[in-house]
């Protein structure tokens, strides 16, 4: 286990802490533990309101931290900072990312190939096939689905998952010790076999209303694309889909009748262009370049042009990948995407690489 896993749950104890200001710390004193071991030290300390120096002289309830961490080894459970190498990479971007995540289950954070649906609990008899057509017509393609384990969309997708034996994750608004709703355990335990559970939440943590439009943020942030399936005007799916709207994410609607009540929010999306239209899975697979096709002979590469540093270094990590997702590639080369941009822009325009769809960048 990540022994830091102890000093990042005693960090978010602190009034003052949020997930954004947590990870800014770690980040600059190297640890969670480092933060406590530098926080009371006022010549390695940086500016620190009086209020929450005080906050910190306080002792953390080590007693509750203990019983998390044991409750994490009996039964097996990852705890993952936002640190760890396995925190996943997509969610690592987003600046309101959990300090801490909680991974019950056999599966690959960082999948190659993530797909998030969500829809209305109150899903149509056509809604639930659509959900399901989709998912079946997916298997072929190695894509991860990603949902909240409720009523309604949600679960007729995980469940199309595991019937096509396609990997899936739930990530849930309370404690991992609980699953909610209770109908859905025996989904649950299913998934975990070729998925998991996650949860940003410890143990003990009821599944109060406040909680779901949080998590929502977890299933976009892992996620390469959206995909929303019946939706009110109003209502967590909605919610999801501004997240992914905000966040960069492809974010695909499925269109519905003029006056349905259950495509209000979809036709919303669609008509505003915040949502691609999508009729079937093929749509989603061009969207976001995931067909798998032959591979093209390759062409002789302009070899005279000269190349900035940043370029430099892009390029050397293509001629090794061919293509990545634009996130994972600056990640990998270790530059700021804004910073990034102009040098793929210019790659682009001298013919080195392409923008494919689902802003992956391919090199020609």
């Amino acid at each position: 286990m990540n022994t830091d896993i102890k000093y990042v749950l005693a960090l978010i104890q602190i009034k003052g802490i949020g997930d954004a200001t947590a990870r800014k710390l770690m980040e600059y004193y190297g640890s969670a533990q480092g933060v406590f071991d530098k926080v009371l030290n006022s010549s390695e300390r940086i500016k620190w309101p009086d209020k929450l120096v005080q906050e910190f002289q306080m002792e953390p309830d080590w007693n509750l931290i203990e019983e998390e961490l044991n409750f994490i080894a009996k039964n097996n459970i990852r705890g993952l900072t936002i640190l760890d190498v396995d925190y996943p990479r997509r969610l690592k971007f987003c600046s309101d990312a959990p300090a801490i995540l909680y991974v019950k289950g056999d599966v690959d954070l960082n999948h190659p190939r993530v797909l998030a649906i969500v829809g209305t609990r109150r899903a149509t008899l056509q809604g639930k096939e659509i959900t399901r057509n989709i998912v079946e017509g997916l298997a072929d393609q190695n894509v991860l689905i990603i949902s909240g384990l409720a009523f309604g969309i949600d679960i007729v997708a995980h469940q199309s998952a595991v019937e096509n034996h396609m990997p899936t994750i739930g990530v849930i608004a309370h404690g991992i010790d609980r699953i909610y709703p209770v109908e859905h355990i025996g989904v649950a335990h299913e998934m975990q076999k070729n998925g998991g559970i996650v949860t940003e939440f410890r143990k003990g943590i009821k599944p109060d209303r406040e909680n779901f439009p949080r998590r929502n943020r977890i299933v976009v942030g892992m996620a390469d694309a959206v995909l929303v399936i019946e939706s009110q005007k109003k209502g967590g799916s909605m919610i999801t889909a501004d997240l992914g709207f905000g966040y960069g994410r492809d974010v695909f609607a499925i269109p519905g009748r003029p006056g349905d009540q259950q495509s209000k929010g979809c036709n919303y999306l669609i008509r505003n262009n915040k949502a691609a239209l999508i009729e079937s899975a093929d749509d989603i697979k061009y969207a976001m370049n995931w067909e798998d096709q032959v591979k093209p002979k390759s062409i002789q590469k302009q070899l005279f042009v000269d190349l900035t540093p940043d370029e430099d270094c892009l390029m050397q990590i293509l001629r090794n990948q061919r293509k990545m997702p634009v996130d994972e590639l600056c990640l990998s080369a270790g530059i700021p995407i804004s910073q990034a941009s102009v040098s793929i822009l210019t790659m682009e325009l001298n013919g080195l690489v392409r923008t494919l769809p689902g802003k992956i960048i391919e090199l020609v």
